[in-house]
């Protein structure tokens, strides 16, 4: 017989009881859901290892989203449930979750939201910073301890830089934070799926250093840029020049390729960048005499904008270049690639171009926008009053 456990209507009609009420969504694999009180229960995944009847099973809690509309708890468990189903088919511990699998998870997850590209990134910062540490990759999440955690920060703490010309020395802040997100937000989606009941272990230990990024405030009016420009290296200029043009992400920037640069209609196409979602651009064009000379006589598929040695753009290759070449111009020492953008958006906003408009070029939302550039309105109102005072 089968019962139904998909929508609201049908589950209210269950009897409560410890076993779960089980549903198929492939081969092996099943939703269940358990049915604690009348009004709510848990919500667990099942797969069978291919073989015969009497295979072994597996069982994963997914917990019970509570945080969520009932009419949606379906969908939001089958979703979790086939990321478990994917990944114990890819070889992935089916047993106590441990830190190595919620690591592990945690790419898989990456991976189909954001690519491959950020899926090795997470992936490379772990083999590095947590998976070397043996002892606590195999720690079961239930029994991970916040004294543990924070053993593991302060080693990470004391661990010099391994590269540039800072290597040897103490790491930054941002660098820190840089490098406790991915383990954070790993241990977050073991939390949030219901891997775990508590986030104690880690909630106060791997919070982010404050202000640490807060270089990211520098403001670098047309002049100062226009200098770094000046003194910095062909291949970085033109790269810059680009940030300079349109206030994207440096990884977007870095991204592009020279199909995405339509000549005739002046539109830049851009694809998936930290955003999520496709775009397109029209350019004016003083800007536009930039992006056809970037894109001259390059396959579609080759990037936009190289390094003197036809490679691509990545945060390690223009990190320190950057560094040198704000020197040479006499920049404030903090300036960083991410200041560019900073700064373009600063002139859209003071300029008073609209705020729907600003993020839409820029990739990302309203409500960013406003927080952080929303000050820098009551200028432009300021502006506008004078303008109409009598």
């Amino acid at each position: 017989m089968v019962t139904r456990i998909d929508t609201v209507a049908a589950r209210g009609k269950l009897k409560t009881r410890r076993e779960p009420y089980w549903h198929r969504v492939r081969k092996g694999c099943f939703v269940g859901f358990r049915k604690m009180s009348a009004t709510g229960g848990g919500w667990m995944a099942r797969a069978r290892d291919d073989g015969p009847a009497d295979a072994k099973q597996f069982f994963h809690p997914l917990g019970d989203f509570s945080d969520i509309a009932d009419h949606l708890r379906f969908d939001a468990a089958t979703k979790a449930a086939f990321i478990w189903f994917d990944h114990i088919e890819r070889g992935g511990q089916a047993g106590p979750t441990t830190v190595r699998v919620a690591c592990s998870r945690y790419v898989d997850h990456v991976r189909t939201l954001k690519g491959e590209k950020a899926a090795k990134d997470a992936e490379q910062r772990f083999d590095n910073y947590v998976l070397n540490d043996k002892k606590l990759a195999e720690t079961n999440l239930a029994k991970l301890t916040p004294s543990q955690v924070g053993v593991w920060r302060d080693s990470l703490i004391s661990r010099p830089t391994k590269s540039g010309p800072n290597r040897g020395q103490r790491r930054s802040d941002s660098t820190l934070n840089r490098d406790l997100t991915p383990f954070r937000a790993a241990l977050n989606l073991a939390f949030e799926d219901g891997l775990v009941t508590t986030d104690f272990a880690w909630r106060t230990k791997l919070r982010p250093i404050k202000g640490a990024d807060r270089s990211r405030d520098l403001y670098l009016d047309r002049g100062q840029r226009q200098s770094f420009l000046t003194k910095a290296p062909v291949d970085l200029a033109a790269f810059i020049r680009g940030m300079c043009q349109v206030p994207l992400r440096p990884g977007a920037v870095a991204a592009l390729d020279a199909g995405g640069w339509d000549r005739r209609l002046k539109v830049l196409k851009l694809g998936k960048d930290k955003s999520g979602r496709d775009r397109r651009i029209k350019m004016p064009d003083v800007v536009a005499d930039h992006f056809d000379a970037a894109t001259k006589d390059k396959l579609p598929t080759a990037p936009m904008f190289t390094r003197f040695d036809g490679k691509r753009w990545d945060k390690d290759a223009w990190k320190w270049p950057i560094k040198e070449t704000v020197k040479a111009a006499g920049l404030p020492p903090g300036t960083t690639a991410y200041t560019f953008r900073h700064s373009v958006i600063t002139d859209l906003v003071v300029e008073g171009l609209d705020l729907l408009t600003i993020a839409q070029i820029s990739g990302t939302s309203v409500v960013m926008i406003e927080r952080h550039y929303g000050h820098l309105r009551g200028d432009v109102a300021s502006a506008a009053l004078a303008r109409v005072a009598v």
